[in-house]
């Protein structure tokens, strides 16, 4: 049977690495199902932001300017 799964190389910083190693050891986890869960949380993030980002995008665009030419006005900063 074929692992369904791609290799890859990845380079972490060593205090990441040691960090994962020991969160291995301690869980019933391999690191590569801890890197997995987290590249999958990050990508479920950016899907939730996508979507937000499609729902608010008939809204009117304002300028970054703007905005804080009005905060300062309103007393807000």
């Amino acid at each position: 049977m074929k692992n369904p799964n791609k290799r890859v190389t990845v380079y972490l910083r060593p205090d990441f690495h040691r960090a994962l190693r020991i969160k291995s050891a301690e869980t019933e986890y391999s690191v590569s199902d801890l890197v997995n869960s987290a590249v999958k949380h990050a990508l479920l993030e950016d899907a939730v932001d996508l979507e937000a980002f499609e729902k608010r995008s008939g809204e009117k665009r304002l300028a970054f300017e703007d905005v804080v030419k009005a905060l300062k006005r309103d007393g807000k900063i």
